[in-house]
């Protein structure tokens, strides 16, 4: 017979946000997948990212389009022939990009203004599930669930009107210092 795991061995909150706080830099590849209600298949795109802490993430999509995004607290960038210029996303698509933003970064506390989070599982494979607090989040999203490791690998949202978007980030790779194309890019 297995002994109950004690309360002090368990993984929990605190110690998922600091896990994923840890590296300085993470890079990687991801794919996304979105599914809507009205099509049979779904819209697929691939990239690369690069995920700096205190400092934002650039989203690099390659597939099917070629755009380069930078989301940070100052909010959504796209790279422009002059440079990058800020978008102005408002509503469901920027709050989205904001609690992508806290999910990658760790940011637990974040994120339990805005939902209940449900946390299972271990450092090495952990799963947090997301449910809205507030009547418009609910509005958006059913649920977000996000699982992981040393690092979050894979976030799936559920949208309240049936539709879904599925993110799978692979080839992570952890670093400590940015390249200085990465560092030109984060600073502005």
């Amino acid at each position: 017979m297995l002994a109950p795991t004690s309360r002090a061995n368990a993984f929990d909150l605190v110690q998922l946000s600091l896990q994923l706080r840890e590296p300085t830099v993470v890079r990687g590849t991801f794919t996304q997948e979105k599914y809507l209600r009205a099509l049979p298949q779904p819209l697929v795109s691939v990239g690369t990212f690069v995920l700096a802490r205190d400092r934002g993430l650039l989203w690099f999509l390659q597939d099917p389009v070629q755009q380069d995004y930078r989301i940070s607290a100052a909010g959504i960038a796209r790279r422009t022939p002059n440079g990058w210029k800020q978008t102005s996303q408002q509503g469901p698509a920027a709050r989205q990009n904001e609690l992508f933003l806290a999910v990658l970064q760790g940011d637990t506390e974040a994120l339990q203004r805005d939902f209940e989070l449900q946390l299972t599982g271990t450092a090495q494979a952990w799963a947090l599930t997301l449910t809205p607090r507030s009547r418009l989040l609910a509005q958006i999203f059913s649920t977000i669930l996000i699982q992981g490791g040393a690092t979050a690998e894979r976030i799936e949202l559920v949208e309240a009107q049936g539709d879904s978007t599925l993110l799978t980030l692979t080839d992570i790779q952890i670093d400590d210092q940015l390249s200085p194309g990465e560092h030109h890019d984060l600073a502005d």
